[in-house]
Parts: C-alpha cells; structure tokens; sequence
C-alpha cells in the first residue's frame, strides 16, 4: 500500500452557535495539530524534526515536555506549540508557586516569544494515572497561570490539563453523560479555573479502544467516521440528536457534562486522537486501510467546519496522536504504531483528503491532483471536460482510442486527467480545480498502468511534468472521442464550448 502524507492545517473559523448556551468571549480557530512522542531508538534531531513539520505544512504540535532543544529549533517558524508540565514534575509544581515560577521562567518566558507558545498542559490524564496526585492538579494549574499573569502572558498562552475520555460516565447517549461524581472535588474548581481565564477543555479521544472494548456493540464504520444511512445512525433519545461517529458523540458527552455541572461556555479542545496502523493477532482492525480511513475523516470533519449535532459549524481543533510511531513504546504492537511517519521522516500511508475543501496538502513528494469529484453529474462532466481540452488547452491526445489513457473509457477517468493536467498547467493554483464544482483537489495519485498523471511520481522514479502551452497558441491540442465527441466543427460544440467558456474564465 502506498505510503502517506501530509498533514494539513488550515485554520477554521468557529461560528455562533444557535442554541444561545455556548457562545465565547474570545474567537477560537479550529485546526489540527499533530502530538510529538520522543518513545524512539533513534529520535530525529530537534532540526530534523522541524524540517518534516516544516514540508508538511504541520502549523500546531504539542510537546509531551517542554525540551529546550525542540524550542529552539521551532523558534522563528511561526508554528503554534502547546509545551507540557510532565506529570513527574506536577508534585512540585502544585506544591510551590515558586517552582511553577521558575518552571515558566525556564521553559516558556526564556522562549517566547519567537517560539510561538500558546499553550501549556499541566500533567496528561492526571486523574486516571496518577490520582493520588490529583489534589494538587488545581493548584498547579493556578500556580502556573499565576506566572504567566506575572510576565504578561496569560492573554498568549492558555492553561490547562488533558483529560481521559473516561472520566465521562454513561456517555451515551450524551445528553445524559456526566462526570465521575467522586472527581467534583477537582472537576469543579479545575470548570472554574478554565472559564475564568477563558481557557479549553482538554480532552483525549480514542475511538479505537471504544470499538475495541464495545464487545460489537460499536460499529467499525461509526468508529472510523464511515458515512452511514440515516437508520443506522446512533440517535440520543431525549434531544432526538443523530450521531453518525463516536468522536462526536464523546464531544457532546462533554459538553453535557460540563452543562450538568452548569459550566456552558467552555470550549472542548481535543489534545489527542488517532488510529493504530499495526496491530498483533488480537488486533485486527488496528490497520493501514483504518488507520488512514479514521484520520483523513477527521481530519476533514474538522476543516469543514463540520461540528457536532450539539454544537453545529463549531469545529473542535485536535491533536492527531501523533507524528511519529514510536518504536520504544511499551505494550502490545499497537501502541508503537500510531504515528503518521517513521523515524527517517517516511509516511506510513498517503491520507485520502479528496473533498475537504480547500487545504493545504503535501506529502513527501509534493504531490496533489485534481480529479473528478465522485458523485458529479456525467454532463456536468462532459461540458467541463469539453472546455479543458478546448479553451483551456490542454493536450488531451492521450485520450485518443488506443493511446495511454484511453482506458476506462468514461467520463470519470477522462476528466480527471484533463482536470489534472490543466490544475498543473496552471501552476496548482487552487481555483484552478474547481470546474463549476465537480473537480477536488486529493493527495491520492490517480495514475493507472501507463497513463501518468502529470505530478505523479512514476514509476521510475521520476517526477511527470507538463509544461504550459503557449497563450498564443491557435490548436487547441484537441483529439479523439471525448474532447468534443467528434471534434469542434459542428455549430452545436461550438456553442457549448463558447457557454462553458464564459463559466470557467
């Protein structure tokens, strides 16, 4: 199976909501971030590192530390780092505000701000790993925004601590989901501390082990955010709300949760999420087909906007877990196979992103196409089609009979190529593939047998280009059967030609 990807980050603005309960007094913008393990033999060097998020247009990450190396390197990048309090230096940090001084003095204000930190998460699942530290978690959230507040950059960098899914009990259906009542104690003030600094709900998301332990009662399509029918569609009894995926289904849990407390206007940020590529005999859907099904599907849920039934249009940034697989990791083959790339900076598996709107897509060789959109009218098609071989002159003779890309023989496969080759022409601008909407943009190479896309990595190795046809030129490039189903003479294409022409310039 190929391998991967890019990772694509495009900041999603956050509509109002509708219901009139969750509206924020600052303007938050979804977007996916990608976690950073360090659980490998050989670890790229902080450089390195930077470089890959750097290609991959990576604008978010998240450090389980706050590593001074790393900080250095991602200095001047421009990209957005959430640095960690590790939870084996939480005891002293809730214990002194002193400690949490010098901790921000050291990791954040020696940083900032040319490393771009915009957040800190104080421990990671503190309350279901370590809960005898608990008592401390709320002290040393407010120890460390107290140093922040001291150097002027609490109004820069959020506070908070990331939080197992578990602590969320009878999620579903969500409307009736509500915290482990022996943790109000720390939930409470912890709700408090968030909405008075006007901060995130952190929470980690894993749909893999809720499938994995639902015993079937969870479908594989609805863990991996697969379309499902209206009928199959896991419905919430009191609000009448449909769920077609766990991950939103868990978000509003959240929310209700927090409601059930009447905490209302706290954003869920999801600081971890993702899908195992590799598992052992006991793991069979920890796979490369789910692993990229479940993270391409997020990864477009959140860029378009999408929402939850709760809270429609609001995107909820998250994390994917995580950049690297790490190799060190203890426990089952799983857990050393969550990553997007291997520790030479190699994809796993390209992400299927076709569809998510506008994105900025690259995997390690640079590579997007433009292809027909699935779905799209066949006349719809056919006109645009008629139009890049024409005006938009584009060499279309290999669709001729009996040249490389005249098989399948359909309109699908022919407008895909000439909507590529014109996307190229035309520099990979993205308004060039649009075609009056039946063309998207995807990373998935649609190259078949002989017939190679331009941009496409043959075969061979080397990379297929087309060079622009001069503006000058009086041929229109133009041959075989479904450039203009016979040519361009008859007085009926050249009306459609000149219809289409008008749309697409």
């Amino acid at each position: 199976m190929a391998v991967l990807i890019l990772v694509l980050l495009l900041a999603a603005s956050v509509a109002a909501a509708s219901d009139g309960d969750f509206l924020f007094s600052d303007a938050f913008d979804a977007y996916i971030g990608v976690n950073i393990g360090t659980d490998l033999s050989d670890m790229p060097h902080p450089t390195q590192v930077v470089a890959l998020l750097k290609a991959q247009q990576i604008r978010h990450v998240r450090l389980y530390n706050a590593d001074r190396a790393m900080l250095l390197a991602l200095a001047n990048t421009g990209i957005q780092v959430m640095v960690s309090v590790p939870n084996d230096q939480l005891l002293g940090i809730g214990q002194s505000n002193s400690t949490a001084a010098n901790w921000v003095s050291h990791n954040v204000v020696a940083h900032y701000p040319a490393t771009n930190i915009t957040a800190i998460s104080v421990g990671s699942e503190v309350l279901t790993s370590i809960p005898n530290a608990a008592t401390v978690l709320i002290n040393a959230l407010k120890f460390i925004h107290s140093a922040l507040v001291a150097s002027n950059l609490d109004g820069q960098i959020k506070v908070s601590t990331p939080l197992s899914s578990s602590v969320i009990l009878d999620s579903f259906p969500p409307s009736q989901a509500f915290f482990n009542r022996s943790w109000n104690p720390v939930m409470v003030p912890m709700l408090n501390f968030l909405q008075s600094t006007g901060s995130f709900f952190m929470l980690n998301i894993y749909p893999y082990y809720d499938y994995m332990e639902s015993n079937g009662v969870i479908p594989l399509d609805y863990a991996l955010f697969k379309p499902l029918p209206p009928n199959k569609e896991a419905v919430d009894a009191n609000t009448l709300l449909h769920y077609s995926n766990v991950f939103d289904a868990m978000v509003d849990a959240a929310y209700f949760a927090m409601a059930f407390l009447n905490f209302t206007n706290i954003p869920v940020m999801v600081t971890e999420s993702g899908w195992p590529s590799k598992g052992d005999s006991t793991e069979p859907d920890a796979s490369l087909e789910n692993a990229n099904a479940y993270n391409s599907n997020l990864i477009r849920h959140v860029l378009n906007k999408t929402g939850t039934p709760k809270h429609p249009g609001i995107a909820v940034s998250t994390y994917i877990y995580e950049l690297y697989n790490e190799d060190t990791k203890p426990g089952p083959i799983s857990e050393k196979n969550w990553g997007l790339f291997d520790a030479n900076g190699s994809p796993i598996y390209i992400l299927h992103l076709t569809g998510s709107g506008m994105v900025l897509a690259n995997d390690t060789t640079n590579q997007t196409f433009c292809t027909a959109r699935d779905g799209a009218d066949p006349k719809m098609l056919q006109a645009a089609l008629d139009w890049a071989c024409g005006p938009g002159k584009v060499d279309c003779t290999t669709l001729s009979q009996g040249q490389a890309c005249y098989e399948p023989d359909n309109v699908f496969a022919h407008a895909s190529y000439a909507f590529d080759t014109y996307y190229h022409q035309m520099g990979k601008d993205s308004e060039s593939c649009d075609f009056n909407g039946v063309a998207a943009i995807t990373t998935t190479d649609p190259s078949h047998g002989s017939c190679i896309f331009p941009g496409s990595v043959g075969k061979n190795g080397s990379l297929v280009n087309i060079t622009a046809p001069s503006m000058n030129s009086t041929s229109s490039n133009s041959s075989g059967r479904n450039i203009c189903s016979g040519g361009l003479t008859s007085v009926f294409m050249i009306i459609v030609v000149l219809i289409w022409s008008a749309l697409f310039l």
